[in-house]
């Protein structure tokens, strides 16, 4: 079996509150949304936002806290890891730790969004080892790209195919 994750849901309270600080705090476009879910098209997979209470219920278990989890976005520098977290802040985040350098390299900060999930924001001076070594090919791109996967689609994975690789 391949190693691909293709959608990452998470349950939430409030859709438009977390509408906004996908939107507004990281400047994410839906690409589907209902009354339920809101899907955005990431590099590569699917990023969704779905109401907690209706999801459970799609999985057929009952609804639970927030797990000890934590979701990571990369930037390229130290300064937007600061000028990210109040971006999200601002746009209706819990900042949970303030950005600073950790023993281990780097520079990172947490920031909860409206419904709890804490999601880590980083710097690493090994980003382009880092992206190496979880750039997925085009091929793979295509086959886990459902919406939107036109030619033009193709086209603009190819591009950025290219410069992700690009020494």
């Amino acid at each position: 079996m391949p190693q691909a994750l293709s959608v990452i849901t998470l349950g939430i309270a409030d859709l438009a509150r977390s509408k906004r600080f996908y939107g507004e705090g990281f400047g994410w476009a839906p690409v589907f949304e209902n009354d339920e879910i809101v899907f955005y098209q990431l590099n590569g997979i699917v990023f969704g936002t779905w109401l907690a209470d209706k999801l459970a219920a799609d999985m057929q278990r009952p609804a639970a806290g927030v797990p000890a989890s934590t979701l990571a976005h990369n930037v390229g520098s130290e300064e937007e890891v600061t000028a990210l977290i109040d971006r999200l802040a601002a746009a209706g985040g819990t900042i949970l730790r303030a950005a600073d350098a950790p023993a281990h390299g780097g520079f990172r900060g947490y920031v909860a969004d409206p419904d709890g999930h804490a999601w880590e924001i980083a710097w690493n001076r090994v980003s382009r080892w880092t992206k190496r070594a979880t750039s997925p090919s085009v091929s793979d791109l295509r086959t886990s790209v459902p919406i939107g996967s036109g030619n033009s689609c193709v086209k603009r994975l190819d591009r950025a195919r290219r410069e992700f690789e690009r020494p």
